[in-house]
């Protein structure tokens, strides 16, 4: 792996990020007021959710 490759994932997160917004601004607004309301536990529980999915999609994807 060389940094094109990091540079590259790091572009379609960015990608990937910026499509809701776009395409739905309103409903970003109000999925963000209600992350903002969670508490850290729940927000911490979903963050480690997310990136064991991140790591076994790489996993499937890449080996």
């Amino acid at each position: 792996m060389d940094w094109s490759d990091l540079l590259s994932a790091l572009a379609l997160v960015l990608v990937i990020e910026g499509i809701m917004p776009f395409a739905n601004p309103a409903g970003t607004r109000k999925t963000m007021a209600l992350i903002s309301s969670m508490g850290d536990r729940a927000l911490r529980t979903v963050g480690v959710l997310s990136m064991l999915a991140g790591l076994v999609l790489l996993y499937v994807v890449r080996f």
